[in-house]
């Protein structure tokens, strides 16, 4: 079975179109949805609830966080509930396409020799791509690149949301960080259990502020101190 965890944060603009797509995306397969409300205050929680609530299927999981812990915190929740043979982060804002999570999960579970298999928004041929933020950018290339020097890696996405990972991968690890240094986080340790990082290209359609954009310069500055700490 695949376990799919799910974080949100005041996603009210999105999560309806969100789970319609998600779920079209994986009709024709068991999977377990897991989502965890990250101590939203707009009304997405209520959306998710009520949505799980009119459902007859037990395939569906929903954990309340009241107060606001971060996109890491949701996420480790997650994991702890989780039932499936492999395991899909997957960000609620529409950035990524729920279609290209499917795609991952087919390579994944058609071939046993990975175990690891990360999204990489600056890969695939005929996937779109739009970004509004070039500091963004640039200080995710950094970190990768330190990543890759730190760990003798050779990704090219170290903070792409979609990630897909087997269960025997992640009882192996100790995650703890809170906030979007989980990625750094899950990678490091990945690499320390010397497990090989697969990646594939996807689609990346960016959100202004405006729109719910989160992440911040600030979150760039700590990102460099996870992965030294790391």
């Amino acid at each position: 079975m695949l376990s799919i965890v799910i974080p949100f944060y005041n996603e009210k603009l999105f999560i309806n179109k969100f789970i319609e797509r998600l779920e079209k995306s994986f009709k024709n397969y068991e999977v377990e949805y897991i989502f965890v409300n990250d101590g939203s205050t707009d009304g997405s929680n209520d959306i998710v609830y009520n949505y799980i609530n009119k459902k007859t299927s037990n395939n569906f999981q929903y954990i309340d966080i009241k107060k606001n812990m971060g996109k890491g915190y949701a996420l480790r929740q997650g994991i702890k509930i989780a039932k499936g043979e492999y395991i899909i982060f997957q960000d609620a804002d529409l950035e990524l396409n729920t279609d290209d999570s499917l795609e991952m999960y087919k390579i994944i579970f058609n071939d046993k020799e990975i175990k690891v298999l990360f999204g990489t928004r600056y890969g695939g041929t005929g996937k779109l791509k739009k970004n509004y933020n070039l500091i963004n950018e640039f200080v995710s290339k950094i970190n990768t690149l330190i990543f890759n020097l730190l760990f003798w890696q050779s990704i090219s996405d170290l903070h792409c949301g979609t990630k897909i990972v087997h269960r025997e991968v992640l009882d192996k690890i100790d995650l703890k960080i809170n906030d979007f240094g989980f990625e750094i986080d899950i990678a490091s340790q990945i690499a320390k259990n010397k497990y090989q990082i697969y990646e594939y290209g996807i689609s990346y359609i960016a959100r202004t502020k405006k729109e719910g954009k989160k992440i911040t310069w600030v979150d760039g500055i700590k990102s460099y101190y996870y992965l030294f700490k790391t």
